[in-house]
């Protein structure tokens, strides 16, 4: 059985989040085309996602310095692990992402830092670092008020360039891009350039 890992990074509800709905229209195209896989849905801001601070790097220093930790260190480092071994184990990802202040939301890169796990991601090698998770799939869908993937304001774009050079350092290469951008430059027409956009999400979708 294939399994999918839904990862939703934006708090809103799926209606008010254009980036939901979007990865909806992606995700129905799929499963109606691939009934038996599994989709897992990660959201991220109804989890557990811990943030790299004082007790995760004190926990690390006493993990490489083979002492014990402290129970809040323990359960933070846990949870991290629980994600990385998530990640590790889907077939395929689907990222759902709405652009904020030219980059992703915190807890997307809090996720990021989560997974980025030396011998689970990615390894050292004296050739330098080499990806360890080439066989997955990815889809990252996205969704901007401004247009940035041309024009005037694509140097302020931190957010796919981003998430696929990382996803490129794990050896992923196969990554679908899904997205819709302009709704609040234009909003008489929001309505319209979103249509369009679920249409090529579900395309997509159905091809992932």
């Amino acid at each position: 059985m294939t399994k999918v890992l839904y990862v939703k990074a934006n708090p809103k509800a799926d209606e008010y989040s254009y980036s939901a709905r979007l990865a909806n229209a992606f995700l129905d195209a799929y499963q109606t085309e691939n009934p038996d896989s599994q989709v897992e849905l990660l959201d991220l801001y109804q989890s557990n996602i811990p943030l790299i601070d004082a007790d995760v790097l004190s926990g690390w220093g006493k993990l490489a310095a083979g002492t014990e930790l402290s129970e809040a260190e323990a359960a933070k480092i846990n949870r991290m692990g629980e994600l990385v071994d998530q990640f590790v184990a889907a077939d395929k990802v689907v990222f759902s992402v709405p652009f904020w202040n030219f980059g992703y939301p915190p807890l997307l890169k809090a996720y990021i830092d989560s997974i980025a796990v030396a011998g689970k991601t990615f390894k050292y090698t004296e050739n330098g670092s080499v990806g360890l998770a080439g066989d997955k799939k990815v889809a990252i869908v996205e969704a901007r008020g401004g247009i940035y993937s041309e024009g005037p304001l694509m140097e302020l774009q931190h957010t796919e360039s981003h998430l696929k050079a990382v996803l490129a350092f794990f050896g992923i290469t196969d990554v679908t891009v899904v997205l819709t951008e302009g709704m609040a430059a234009d909003p008489a027409n929001a309505d319209n350039i979103f249509a369009a956009a679920a249409e090529k999400a579900r395309e997509a979708g159905s091809k992932f």
